[in-house]
């Protein structure tokens, strides 16, 4: 019966971990294949054919099928400075994709730090609310251990606190989709550190610490006593 029951109790974190793998897929070589113009030039980083397209008056908020923006497609490629010439020309660096997902959180996931930090500058807002989840940026980093991203988000003013749609923050996230080792250790520092609230529990009433030990993550635990 406790074998059921801890079962049953990670199910919310399996599903939300499969969502986010699923949700965060590149262009596929098909899609990569028919792109044409601004999507095709974004995904190759050419800055030649991006400029000679915007001058031409390309649409910037042109999606294909999965509702992705040229500027999506230039965040899963890395280029960042696509993506500054596109928001610079009016793209919308906060534009969700059908998945619900930013430019923002796309590179977190990824853990792509210097792409979350060019979103930032490019107009990205680190409080969007992201994912079928109702999360946010540094929930997804946080989940996945990518204290990197976490950094650059808490500096950019990311909430903290915020709860998604599970009943899970950050910190909460940090714990319950992490593998209790040194990176989500780091990422439940860097949390912690910044000033994120401990006392805030899960649906369950559980607080990070009580879900440390109930996975017996020794790390974790040594991070979150005072």
């Amino acid at each position: 019966m406790k074998v059921l029951q801890r079962f049953i109790a990670l199910l919310p974190a399996v599903v939300c971990w499969l969502s986010q793998a699923q949700g965060q897929v590149p262009p596929s070589a098909s899609e990569l294949t028919a792109y044409k113009g601004l999507h095709a030039a974004a995904h190759k980083g050419d800055m030649a054919a991006i400029n000679r397209l915007i001058r031409n008056g390309a649409d910037l908020k042109r999606t294909d099928g999965r509702g992705r923006a040229a500027i999506h497609v230039a965040a899963f490629a890395s280029h960042d400075e696509v993506v500054m010439t596109l928001a610079s020309a009016g793209a919308d660096p906060n534009q969700l994709e059908n998945d619900k997902y930013d430019i923002i959180t796309i590179a977190a996931v990824a853990n792509d730090a210097d792409m979350v930090r060019t979103a930032v500058n490019a107009g990205g807002d680190a409080t969007n609310i992201t994912s079928i989840y109702d999360g946010t940026a540094l929930i997804a980093a946080a989940h996945l251990g990518h204290w990197e991203s976490v950094e650059v988000l808490i500096e950019a003013g990311a909430p903290l606190d915020h709860v998604n749609n599970l009943g899970w923050t950050a910190l909460i996230e940090a714990v319950v989709l992490g593998d209790g080792g040194p990176r989500h250790v780091k990422t439940a520092k860097l949390l912690i550190k910044a000033g994120a609230d401990q006392a805030i529990t899960d649906r369950n009433g559980r607080t990070p610490m009580e879900l440390a030990r109930d996975r017996g993550y020794g790390g974790m635990i040594r991070a979150l006593t005072p």
